[in-house]
């Protein structure tokens, strides 16, 4: 099966015992190990068709990932593709768009873009344009011009019987409303099509302050949140500091404007320990709030949206400040992202306010099973001050993908996944399984 698909494909393929094989089966988060029977460098959309039709002959599972920060299920003894070589960035700044390739990176893109004073809804510059965007895709533009999602124009797929298609709104567009916001489950996506925004200078940065301080800011900032423009996206933090201990952060990104409607945010903080704010350009502060592309690791994230952020949700976060967690966000939603365009996609519950968001790094210093159950007790205990929905791009258990979205949209995503893959091929990942 090897030698055909490397007779079928222009990209490398590796299998075990290979020099490559190690490294290339490997996704970023280390949650998973997975053995797959071959991987498959794709430099092509024929690539991946080639690869899918090998799978399915062979009875084989098939999965596909870029960077792997979102690979969340083993594709144990199965096809793995890696859309990595297919990484080409174009941009229209005349229409104000930019067309990437699936194995582009939102650096690729933010490079691209600024030459002309454009920025697309991106992510930390590490992170693969594709899974983000495919899972809602919530950036420091998304409180002024919406989720990644809602910014898509069109895609380039390969679907489940192997047919190589572009979609969009006049073009099958219940796949394309379907891959908004619906994850990895209906089609390979091989390019993206999206929209790119004019962005002059930014003012941005994170401060960093006591711990002591954490309560009484995350109260003003539940009321003072719910009034700052949508130039503005702000967040909470409560998180492990360079030495053992923890320290409180607020962070910030407005597009245009100054730091001056933070300011009695701040007050509450106190005088900061370090950090701060500063204007920029956009590819700056993308760095900045991005830094290093950092290594390889597991990660556990878990999201609960709030309608408020209520005395004892804070009771709770302010607690769950401890070992083993990393760090506990508050953020603010809105904005753009709570009005959606008609024939938006199904990105679930765009009218919470905020949310919180659990995260641990799992650095061996614990067994995974206690850092796991230590985020289990922190989302126990902030249920009853939750909605119970959550948002896919900070999942890290599939079992809760069908909190991401409401009933009626999770039910039409199970009648187009059996439009477009009813025998689940495309399933190793949040699986939506055919209706």
């Amino acid at each position: 099966m090897d030698n055909r698909l490397r007779d079928l494909v222009e990209g490398a393929v590796h299998t075990p015992g290979d020099e490559r094989y190690e490294a290339e089966r490997l996704p970023w988060n280390r949650l998973i190990d997975p053995r797959p029977a071959v991987v498959v460098e794709a430099a092509s959309p024929g690539d991946v068709r080639a690869a899918l039709l090998v799978a399915r002959e062979h009875g084989m599972p098939f999965a596909v990932q870029s960077t792997g920060h979102g690979t969340l299920v083993p594709a144990d003894g199965g096809v793995l593709v890696k859309t990595t070589p297919m990484a080409s960035v174009r941009v229209d700044p005349e229409r104000r768009t930019a067309r990437a390739q699936a194995g582009a990176i939102w650096s690729d893109v933010i490079a691209a873009a600024a030459p002309y004073g454009l920025a697309p809804v991106s992510g930390t510059p590490a992170i693969g344009i594709t899974g983000y965007t495919l899972g809602g895709g919530t950036g420091w533009l998304s409180r002024l011009h919406g989720y990644a999602a809602d910014n898509l124009l069109s895609a380039d797929v390969v679907t489940a019987e192997g047919q190589c298609l572009t979609v969009s709104a006049e073009a099958h567009p219940d796949l394309f409303w379907a891959l908004r916001g619906g994850g990895g489950n209906f089609a390979v996506v091989t390019a993206l099509e999206f929209r790119l925004h004019p962005v002059g200078e930014v003012h941005a940065g994170m401060a960093l302050f006591p711990i002591e301080r954490a309560a009484d800011t995350l109260a003003r900032y539940r009321e003072w949140a719910l009034s700052e423009p949508d130039e503005l996206n702000t967040s909470v933090i409560v998180m492990r500091g360079p030495g053992s201990g923890w320290t409180l952060a607020v962070r910030a990104f407005r597009a245009g404007g100054d730091g001056r409607a933070l300011e009695s945010l701040l007050e509450v903080a106190g005088p900061a320990l370090g950090g701060g704010f500063a204007a920029m350009s956009f590819a700056e502060a993308a760095t900045a709030f991005g830094g290093p592309p950092p290594p390889p690791m597991a990660v556990l994230q878990h999201l609960d949206l709030l309608e408020e952020v209520s005395d004892e949700a804070i009771e709770t976060i302010v607690k769950s400040a401890d070992e083993p967690l990393t760090a506990i966000e508050v953020r603010h939603w809105g904005g753009a992202m709570a009005r959606p365009a008609p024939d938006a996609g199904p990105v679930g519950h765009r009218q919470a306010p905020f949310s919180v968001i659990a995260t641990s790094v799992l650095d061996g210093s614990r067994e995974r099973e206690e850092v796991a159950e230590r985020q289990r007790a922190v989302a126990r205990a902030l249920r009853p001050h939750a909605t119970g929905g959550s948002f896919l791009n900070f999942l890290t258990d599939p079992g809760l993908t069908a909190t991401a979205y409401s009933a009626a949209d999770f039910a039409r995503l199970g009648e187009v996944k059996r439009a477009w893959d009813p025998d689940n091929v495309l399933g190793h990942t949040h699986n939506i399984a055919p209706a």
